[in-house]
């Protein structure tokens, strides 16, 4: 799967979860998300906190998957982060089976994360999942939320 093939529905339904899913299974300590975004995507748009980051390009590069011209262009377009096999397999073990997590991967936009997700569950990930909106949505709801209300000055209360 890349990112130039129509998702099937049925393939998207069983690797998709939704954002405020996503968030609230690692609220609960069951999952940790997995930013896969490339390092200057991650300094120009900004990161969720709490999350790992694992550069998917760098990992398909490292496991021999060769790059679509999409993927190469955007690779190209920072500086590629050094990831070895050993490093990668230690971090992903770590999570998925010492932690017994599931692995949400999130991109930009939700279409990258369930590359990711099929490929980390071809490597014998069988709990790892895409969140569905990626970062877009996250921004979307970091806005929507509401501002927490200043704590009430005692003194203007009593001139009152």
């Amino acid at each position: 799967m890349n990112d130039d093939e129509p998702i099937d529905p049925a393939e998207r339904a069983k690797l998709e979860v939704s954002l405020p899913t996503a968030l609230e299974l690692c609220r609960l300590g069951l999952a940790t998300m997995i930013d896969i975004r490339q390092s200057f995507e991650l300094q120009m748009k900004g990161t969720i906190p709490d999350t790992v980051h694992i550069p998917m390009f760098e990992v398909k590069i490292m496991l021999g998957d060769s790059l679509t011209e999409d993927e190469q262009d955007i690779l190209d377009a920072g500086m590629p982060k050094d990831i070895d096999a050993k490093t990668f397999f230690t971090l992903i073990n770590q999570l998925h089976h010492a932690r017994d997590h599931l692995l949400l991967c999130i991109c930009n936009s939700g279409r990258r994360s369930l590359a990711a997700a099929a490929l980390l569950r071809s490597l014998g990930y069988p709990k790892a999942l895409s969140v569905g909106g990626g970062f877009q949505a996250w921004k979307k709801l970091q806005a929507a939320a509401p501002v927490p209300a200043p704590p009430a000055d005692p003194a203007k209360a009593d001139a009152a």
